[in-house]
């Protein structure tokens, strides 16, 4: 039994629970069983759990492997060969065993800002698909010989969670509708590698990855404007600001337009803040 079944604990404390979980099949075992019993309570299939407050960690606790370092220094991926693909499936991983901390962070940190109910829905659902994903990568490269924590990572990914550790609009602006949209943006070459490579277990896991990932970022934006609405703010001028204040360089085309579209973010969000023009784009205006 978790030190939070003892009792009937509030969703921020189940959110630090898994904050401070370090294994990762451990954090999304948790995350997992933590979803399940805030949707049963939403039911009414279970006693209600109350929101509350909390305090998180400032960072996630983490394995031993694998080892993190700094951006410049992860060797880069040449996903022609075998060990390249295996080397760009634990990349992924790693992106969403930060992005299981990342959805629960939003619940854990910002608990104290009163919000519809509907927002912690989509983040635990959120928290639970990239649950989900972190197991399919591992399943992935378990299978092709190799496991999470056999190759270094990225130390900088959260970097955006403590640059926006006060700032929930901030939050919402840098991590799903730039970070996450990113994802969309990338996500189909990556399955067109392991597609030419026939290795359809990774094309099925990507392929999920890249279906539910829409929605994540489509939270990221029906949020933000949620609190641009309340604020009485113009959503377009206050993510400019935010992006620029809180996001560490140029955003990167090409773009996914259409799915960024599905999720709620019009070319205008971006493109203002791409390392090109729309004009050099060649027809996105």
């Amino acid at each position: 039994m978790t030190k939070t079944a003892a009792r009937r604990a509030t969703l921020t404390e189940m959110a630090v629970e898994v904050l401070t979980t370090a294994d990762g099949r451990a954090k999304t075992a948790l995350s997992h069983a933590h979803a399940a019993a805030w949707r049963a309570a939403r039911a009414g299939e279970a006693p209600m759990i109350k929101v509350g407050t909390a305090e998180p960690p400032l960072r996630p606790s983490r394995p031993d492997r694998p080892e993190l370092l700094d951006p410049r220094e992860v060797p880069k991926r040449k996903p022609g060969s075998p060990a390249g693909r295996i080397a760009l499936l634990h990349a992924v991983a790693h992106i969403e065993l930060n992005a299981v901390d990342l959805h629960w962070d939003i619940i854990a940190r910002f608990g104290h800002v009163p919000m519809p109910m509907g927002f912690y829905d989509d983040w635990v659902k959120a928290a639970d698909e990239e649950s989900k994903h972190f197991n399919l990568m591992c399943d992935c490269l378990e299978a092709m010989g190799s496991f999470y924590g056999d190759l270094p990572a990225h130390a900088g990914m959260w970097r955006a969670a403590e640059d926006t550790a006060e700032d929930l609009m901030g939050r919402l602006a840098v991590v799903p509708m730039v970070l996450e949209a990113r994802g969309l943006d990338v996500t189909p070459g990556m399955i067109k590698i392991f597609r030419n490579a026939r290795a359809d277990q990774a094309v099925a896991a990507l392929e999920t990855i890249y279906a539910e990932e829409v929605a994540h970022v489509a939270y990221g934006s029906k949020w933000f404007h949620f609190l641009c609405g309340r604020e009485n703010s113009d959503p377009k001028d206050v993510f400019h600001g935010l992006v620029r204040r809180y996001f560490h360089g140029a955003l990167k085309p090409p773009f996914n337009e259409e799915k960024r579209a599905e999720a709620g973010l019009p070319p205008d969000f971006y493109w203002p803040l791409a390392e090109e023009t729309p004009k050099q784009h060649g027809g996105t205006t």
